[in-house]
């Protein structure tokens, strides 16, 4: 075979394989376009911000934990789709649940209900450090309890929907028989604060001004010196060592 036979061999052998790379270049290219038109849709860890977010999936205690505790939570449990306190506290002093989720401004909502002399309530911006004994100790409460049956005399501080020990609900109020749900939200929005309760507003204050502050040395708070602080935290529901049912537990930051 002569050398120019053998050239000419080597020079389309050369050619084959440049082209097969071409083409498998090409390939990788459609390949690449291909998935780059078809991306799945992004998806967050954590909804943006003003979408609902469901605090309770109305079947587990996932999203919670006991205020200083991470032990298992056995004194809330479901029953038909609500969150129940057992009001099982026990000797610790505190059966508090609260969420894993620390929130700022927001808009929260529930619905609830207790039985014949219950009481509990709904905390918010909780700060959790072992030098609290209860969630209570830095969190205002959105009160909850049995207007009209509970077993020891009650202040109007004490009812339904108040800023516990500090504001007291509207006359304008409406509360739903004792085993009835009511529906109920707090805004709270650069320390602007409402209490809604079945459509209705029943507490509105500025917290941090002199009449917050005023308040507060007034009451039992005094003795608290981080109570009520705090402009972001987690949100709590308490064991007040009776039974009560939350639902529809849901938020969102504004």
């Amino acid at each position: 075979m002569s050398a120019h036979v053998n050239i000419t061999m080597f020079k389309n052998f050369l050619l084959v394989i440049t082209a097969f790379f071409f083409s498998c270049n090409s390939a990788s290219a459609v390949i690449k376009i291909h998935l780059k038109e078809h991306r799945p849709e992004i998806t967050f860890s954590k909804p943006p911000k003003g979408s609902w977010i469901r605090l309770f999936d109305g079947k587990s205690l996932n999203g919670w934990h006991h205020f200083n505790n991470k032990a298992a939570i056995k004194n809330w449990t479901i029953e038909n789709g609500a969150l129940v306190c057992l009001g099982a506290k026990g000797t610790s002093g505190s059966g508090d649940i609260i969420t894993d989720q620390k929130f700022g401004d927001f808009e929260l909502r529930w619905d609830w209900k207790v039985d014949k002399g219950s009481n509990s309530g709904v905390f918010y911006h909780v700060i959790e450090d072992s030098k609290y004994k209860r969630a209570i100790e830095t969190s205002p409460e959105y009160q909850m309890i049995d207007d009209v049956t509970y077993p020891s005399k009650l202040e109007p501080y004490q009812l339904s929907g108040s800023d516990y020990d500090m504001h007291v609900a509207d006359s304008n109020k409406v509360l739903m028989p004792v085993g009835d749900w009511n529906s109920s939200k707090i805004i709270f929005k650069s320390g602007r604060v409402e209490h809604w309760l079945n459509g209705k507003r029943i507490v509105k204050y500025k917290a941090w001004s002199a009449d917050w502050k005023k308040r507060k040395a007034a009451s039992k708070w005094k003795d608290f010196p981080d109570y009520g602080q705090s402009a972001v935290g987690n949100i709590g529901l308490q064991d007040h060592g009776n039974k009560a049912y939350f639902k529809n537990i849901e938020i969102r930051e504004l």
